[in-house]
């Protein structure tokens, strides 16, 4: 199973299996960490990235010793010149999340694509990590 590594991890994250006080907040801020889903089948790992705004240059996708850290930084400089003087307006956002991939997953074949504001990566696992088909054995 994939795990999630924040920067910071919250005690309440193992215990309630959520961290309370970032929900609390985010209901009056904007979210600077975008919400994941990981999935898992009989032949990959998938996790999607939820990331409206963001464009795939944006993104910065690193393996180190089985662990996957996706990332992102993205500056914006709007300038609005009025009669005498310069209004500028900075914004910046960034966020990193890590997951540790188990041995399982053949590293050397992960997939990334984003569409629609959502970055998909796709890790598939060994041959040999598969679920097999389970098939009965005729005794002679």
């Amino acid at each position: 199973m994939l795990r999630n590594r924040r920067f910071l991890p919250s005690f309440t994250d193992d215990f309630f299996g959520k961290d309370l006080l970032s929900d609390f907040f985010d209901s009056s801020v904007n979210k600077t960490i975008p919400e994941v889903n990981v999935l898992e089948n009989t032949d990959e790992f998938m996790i999607e990235v939820a990331a409206p705004g963001l464009e795939k240059r944006d993104f910065k996708i690193d393996l180190n010793n089985r662990v996957l850290t996706i990332s992102s930084e993205k500056k914006a400089k709007h300038m609005d010149e009025k009669e005498k003087y310069i209004r500028r307006e900075f914004s910046y956002s960034s966020f990193q999340r890590s997951f540790s991939l188990p041995d399982s997953v053949d590293q050397g074949k992960i997939k990334a694509n984003h569409k629609d504001g959502i970055l998909t990566i796709e890790i598939p696992k060994k041959e040999e990590a598969k679920e097999k088909l389970t098939r009965e054995i005729k005794i002679s």
